[in-house]
Formats: C-alpha cells, structure tokens, sequence
C-alpha cells in the first residue's frame, strides 16, 4: 500500500454487515499498483444511520464509495443524480463525487455477466431462477435480459417485496418475461433452471452454515445447470459446496466482485484498472490457486 499522508484521497465500501468484504483489500493493491494517493476503507453503517453518513462522507470529502447490501436502494433518495442505467436496474453500486454532488450508477451488471458470457450462449428456451428480490437481484434481472434468457423468475418470501419488485419493472420492456413467485414454488421452478442465482445474504458471514437452498431443492434441478452465488466468501458457500457434490456448475460471486470493482476503480481515477492484480489479490485471500 502507498504511504498514507495528508494528500490520501478517501475511497470506500459502505454495507451492513461489512466485516466479511474484501473489496479493501483488492482496491488497494489496486491503487498501490498503480502508485495513486487513495486509499480504500470499509464503513460498516446501519441502515437508520445512512443519511447522517453520507452527509459525513460530503464532509470527509471522500471521493467515491461502492455500496452493498442493504443500501443498495435506499441510498437513491440521497445522491444528486442516478445514472439511467442505476435508475433502470433501481439500484446504486457506485457512487462518485462530481463538481455538482453525488453521482451514482451501477457496475454490478456488468459484473454479473462477465463469467456467464465466457460459457456457451444462452438459448432461446433457458429460463434463470433468481433467490431474492433486493438490490443486487435487481442487477441479475437486468443482466438475464441482456443475456438473453426467456424466463427471469424472481424468488422472495415478503408478498409485499414481490408485489413491490414486480411494479418496479411495469416500464420495462422484459415485463413480459419477468414473473415474481412466493418461496413455496420453488418445486415447480427448478426442474425447468438452466440458471439458479442466489442474490440473499444467505451463506455470507455470520450464516455461513446456512444455505437458501436444500439438498432436495438442489436435486430437482435439470442436468448441467448453473448454480450461481453472488457470496464470495466462504468459498465455497454451502450452496455451493452441494450443488457441485450433486453435479451442478458451480459459480461464485470472486469474478463478478473483481469486475463490477474494476468498473468503480475506473470511474474515480479516470484510467484502466489493473483487473490482473485485483482477481489475484482476491484469490490469495481466499487461499485460491
């Protein structure tokens, strides 16, 4: 890491919990890299304190922050523009300083597809099953589309949440391929996923012994389907672990994190980012070959 001194430009990940990112880490040996006067740091911020932070951050002059789970929705409201991408997905990843405010927009879609576009495309029958309706799902339904499944089903257990989620897409074009479903259809889904994504916090610190699917779930799905978990740590999640025991491919959310950074490095300093160094940096944490 570069010698932080009074000059040091603020960088960060706000989230709640916050202890389990590694995002510091893959920043930072990001910047040192590159020999840029930034550093990055975690900000653990309860979801009641979110507006006093960001207000703080105004203060700091923290120059740009990524955001995740739970406030990837919430913090909307408090910046001075959204990008028409963020505002399409309904969910703010990255937000950066400018001369007006707050800019935010979102990278998490781009991360997303960058291991699935390095597989076979995806045809024209293929349908996703998506485990929650947060922000990140958000972004998971938009890249499906980009992608081009036919089928993109949103799995929450709040009716409330569904009902909210599926008119938050009313506007949009893939409505028509877009449906929402109570937890309690899974049996009836997975047989037919080509694609499961999780997008809950199930499996991530401090649940890491448990998994939003079961074993029986897993069993149902057809062969060669994907099983991906936007968790990178534990690697693997217990989702993870099982559907690879029961012969499913399985996909962990390193690649999406190193992308959907890479993308975020770019925005606050304005060149290429060193997306080598940030994907071994991560594998070395998690003592990956």
């Amino acid at each position: 890491m570069t010698q932080i001194c009074g000059t040091t430009q603020l960088l960060g990940v706000i989230g709640h919990p916050i202890a389990h990112t590694l995002s510091p880490a893959m920043h930072n040996a990001a910047i040192a890299h590159l020999g840029l006067d930034y550093v990055y740091l975690p900000f653990a911020i309860a979801p009641e304190r979110l507006a006093v932070a960001i207000a703080g951050f105004e203060a700091m002059g923290v120059q740009g922050f990524n955001v995740t789970i739970p406030h990837k929705q919430a913090i909307m409201p408090l910046l001075t523009t959204v990008t028409a991408d963020a505002r399409a997905v309904g969910a703010v990843n990255t937000v950066c300083r400018t001369a007006d405010g707050w800019l935010g927009t979102n990278t998490d879609v781009l991360g997303f597809m960058a291991p699935l576009r390095e597989r076979s495309p995806v045809s024209a029958s293929e349908t996703v099953v998506i485990l929650g309706n947060g922000g990140a799902a958000r972004a998971v339904v938009a890249g499906c589309d980009q992608l081009g499944y036919r089928q993109i089903c949103v799995v929450g257990r709040s009716a409330d949440k569904r009902r909210e989620f599926m008119e938050s897409w009313r506007s949009v074009p893939l409505t028509s391929r877009l449906s929402v479903h109570s937890w309690d259809d899974l049996p009836q889904l997975l047989p037919s996923a080509t694609l499961v994504v999780n997008s809950t916090p199930l499996g991530m610190h401090p649940q890491e012994d448990r998994s939003p699917l079961s074993r029986t779930d897993l069993q149902q799905l057809p062969a060669g389907a994907i099983v991906y978990d936007l968790i990178y740590t534990p690697n693997p999640t217990r989702l993870l672990s099982e559907a690879r025991e029961l012969g499913a491919i399985a996909l962990d959310g390193l690649e999406m994190l190193v992308q959907q950074g890479a993308a975020a490095l770019e925005l606050w300093i304005g060149q290429r980012a060193p997306v080598d160094v940030m994907r071994r940096t991560l594998k070395d944490a998690l003592g990956l070959p």
